[in-house]
């Protein structure tokens, strides 16, 4: 069973997968369990089949599956046929496990997942083949990729004594034992998946057709299994190759759409890992980095971030507001305590932005938002005997119209949560409300933030001299005649970008056979999904161009009473004054904030290795000054002359990033 992703190759490369999709749920708002529930959620997929794929292999689509309850009477009874007493339900967990075909990969695959549990002190309890129908019509594509699927039950330890403490230590086994089962590099270990391992909720998915998924898992045709929601998801893949771990749901969402900033989020994701402490978590925290698995869809990164914050103790509404904010900044009509809530968590946390409509789950509750510019349908309903039902589109259930008592679309940047313990539905305003005077997040903004702009103006700002001419200067760092006549110039006479097309008929720079700048080799990602396209300037309510420089707030510190200072700027390209201001931080803002100036010239008489040692010494250098207290590193190479050549500005910064993201 080979991975269905291809490895890298010439113009492909596999990190730019995304999907869009067809997503649903019903949900009994008291809470109620029933098979009906499991039998309505398989219909809501069959009714989204249309909204799913399937390639020139009519059996072959694009992955779809169920996310339920934990159905505790029925894996209490097929347990007891193995000889196996499960404890109260709440007091074990259930790990839905995809392992090779291999049969040696496979028992390693085991036997390191039951060593993460014995080494968080818990107990494994057995294990359980899941029955598949394996007579099922199945692409024979399909079939050779099939993993052997089985369920682990995790029973808790003596150190573990509430369902919230077991949630978190079957994460952090989950965790644990996908990080040693990957340093095994077993030939056969990329097939290894855990679908879900949760004391409230387990997946069934697979690569497999809308109406397979309940034909093909015997489990859910069993009237013993019982659920008060079911989150259900058809997948389509726009430009990525389907396979049995990335169908939906995972294991808290289920998404329709794509995340366009997600090489932002991952990077930053990664950048702040050394400075992330969790009251919770702690010293736990360490055996789940990395969060985001190199070549993890859009879909499953985001729900890796969700899951972090949730285990990190964010209520599952507080942590969708964080990843997916509603358009805040330019909303006169917002309440301030609203506002001040999203421009806190701004700094902490950067959107998780794109065209999306994302249900959510953690088995107590269940939900759906959408993204703020509500670029993805999603439509919902509820009847006269207390159903939900949430959907890509209407009609997914056959529901007489007598029996709905309401129904309504989702608005864009709106949430729609059912809790199931309460028996109730919290709209939008009620629910972020709530959260939103739950701290004092306008008192600590008016304490902590500082804004640049808004500082003094230097009186006596140095003089902007350089020991080159501007000729000299323009040529050393590769400006060329077109650049200054078509882009330099009319944006100095009107202040404005010039008019030109999308498209750029220059040659590749890595083809070309002159000398091109270091900047030259790189392209903005971006998605353009609209007409006219969307900018900060057309589309002001719903983009914002604020910044945050410094230090970035601890992303788990949920018992925070002393929050960070924090130096916003209103726009991210800051001029001289802007820059003087940053060069005196120390002195305008009364020591809360110090910067260093890093020079990245050096002298021409180094010749070629003189780029390699001047950025090793950067290096060095940065980290001094990080621990004499800096907290604003200035990278500048304004010392270029005759005899000294500047490293580029974007190789001088990757790699002082890099450095001191590693330690």
């Amino acid at each position: 069973m080979d991975s269905a992703i291809p490895e890298g190759q010439g113009l492909y490369d596999p990190a730019n997968e995304h999907d869009a999709c067809g997503v649903g749920f019903v949900a009994q708002i008291r809470g109620k369990k029933s098979h009906s529930i499991v039998e309505q959620g398989l219909l809501i997929l069959k009714n989204l089949d249309h909204r799913g794929a399937v390639g020139a292999d009519p059996l072959m689509g694009d992955g779809a599956g169920i996310l339920i309850q934990l159905p505790d009477d029925f894996f209490r009874a097929e347990m007891a046929r193995q000889g196996v007493e499960l404890p109260p339900a709440g007091d074990y967990g259930v790990g839905m496990v995809f392992l090779p075909q291999e049969s040696a990969s496979r028992l390693a695959c085991q036997e390191e997942i039951e060593r993460a549990i014995r080494s968080e002190h818990q107990v494994v309890l057995g294990w359980r083949d899941v029955p598949v129908d394996r007579s099922m019509a199945m692409s024979p594509t399909v079939r050779a990729r099939e993993p052997v699927i089985r369920q682990v039950f995790v029973g808790r330890g003596a150190d573990v004594m509430v369902t919230d403490a077991l949630e978190r230590k079957l994460y952090v086994i989950r965790r644990r034992a996908a990080n040693a089962i990957g340093a095994l590099g077993l030939k056969h270990g990329k097939e290894f998946y855990q679908p879900s391992m949760s004391a409230r909720t387990i997946v069934y998915k697979g690569l497999l057709l809308a109406d397979q998924v309940g034909e093909y898992y015997a489990d859910l045709r069993d009237p013993r299994c019982v659920s008060a929601m079911a989150l259900v998801h058809q997948r389509f893949s726009t430009n990525t190759f389907p396979t049995w771990k990335l169908a939906h749901p995972f294991r808290m969402i289920a998404h329709n759409g794509e995340i366009n900033t997600l090489r932002g989020n991952y990077n930053w994701m990664r950048a702040r890992e050394k400075g992330t402490s969790s009251p919770l978590l702690a010293g736990d925290l360490e055996k789940i980095w990395p969060l985001i698995y190199p070549g993890q869809s859009d879909s499953a990164s985001f729900d890796n971030a969700l899951e972090l914050l949730v285990m990190g103790g964010y209520s599952l509404a507080h942590a969708m507001m964080m990843l997916i904010p509603e358009a805040w900044e330019s909303h006169t009509l917002m309440d301030e305590k609203r506002s001040a809530f999203y421009k806190y968590h701004a700094a902490m946390i950067e959107p998780w932005d794109g065209p999306a409509a994302v249900a959510f789950t953690d088995g107590r509750q269940i939900g759906a938002t959408l993204d703020r510019n509500g670029l993805r349908p999603a439509r919902y309903l509820v009847t006269d005997d207390d159903l939900v039902v949430m959907a890509s589109e209407a009609g997914v259930l056959p529901i007489p119209e007598e029996r709905i008592v309401k129904k309504w679309r989702l608005q864009p940047g709106k949430m729609f949560l059912i809790d199931l313990e309460e028996g109730r539905i919290i709209d939008d305003a009620e629910l972020k409300d709530t959260l939103a005077r739950a701290r004092p997040y306008q008192d600590w903004l008016g304490r902590i933030n500082i804004k640049l702009d808004e500082l003094p103006a230097p009186h006596n700002p140095p003089a902007s001299a350089y020991p080159a001419s501007l000729l000299d200067r323009q040529q050393a760092f590769g400006c060329t005649q077109e650049d200054i006549k078509f882009i330099l110039e009319p944006m100095a006479g009107s202040g404005e970008e010039a008019t030109g097309s999308m498209g750029n008929d220059s040659p590749l720079a890595v083809l070309s056979n002159r000398s091109k700048p270091l900047f030259n080799y790189f392209r903005q990602l971006f998605a353009q999904v609209t007409n006219p396209p969307i900018d900060p300037i057309r589309e002001q309510l719903v983009m914002s161009l604020v910044s945050f420089i410094g230090p970035k707030p601890n992303l788990l510190g949920i018992n925070e009473i002393n929050p960070p200072y924090r130096l916003e700027v209103s726009q991210p390209v800051l001029d001289f004054d802007h820059m003087a201001k940053l060069r005196r931080i120390a002195t305008y803002t009364d020591n809360k904030f110090h910067s260093a100036e890093l020079d990245i010239c050096y002298p021409l008489a180094w010749g070629r290795q003189g780029v390699e040692a001047r950025l090793a010494s950067l290096c060095a250098e940065a980290e001094d000054h990080v621990h004499k207290g800096s907290s604003i590193l200035i990278v500048s190479d304004r010392r270029l002359d005759a005899e000294h050549v500047a490293i580029p500005a974007l190789l001088a910064t990757s790699s002082v990033h890099q450095h001191l993201v590693s330690k």
